[in-house]
């Protein structure tokens, strides 16, 4: 499990460039996956996240989609437990 905050840049389907923050790599029933943030400059009151599958091609990491509903959210609920748990450790808890 990894959490370093660095910035992401990734090409949309027009070759156009967005750049996330990394939250979270952790793996999930076998396979890596990948929690962003869109880098939005504008006031959110709710964060955005985006869930990519990591896949090896030819010795390179790549980013794929995970278009399956039902696995997409079972890997968010991972996601969102795994970010509990770190809250937790670090004295996140503040209520």
């Amino acid at each position: 499990m990894e959490n370093n905050n660095e910035k992401v840049i990734l090409l949309d389907e027009n070759g156009d460039e967005n750049t996330f923050v990394h939250v979270l790599t952790f793996k999930y029933e076998g396979e890596k996956y990948v929690a962003l943030a869109p880098n939005a400059e504008a006031d959110s009151e709710e964060e955005e996240i985006v869930i990519l599958r990591i896949a090896d091609d030819g010795g390179e990491d790549i980013y794929v989609s995970v278009d399956n509903e039902v696995l997409l959210e079972e890997v968010f609920d991972e996601f969102l437990t795994l970010m509990e748990e770190i809250n937790e450790e670090s004295g996140g808890d503040e209520q």
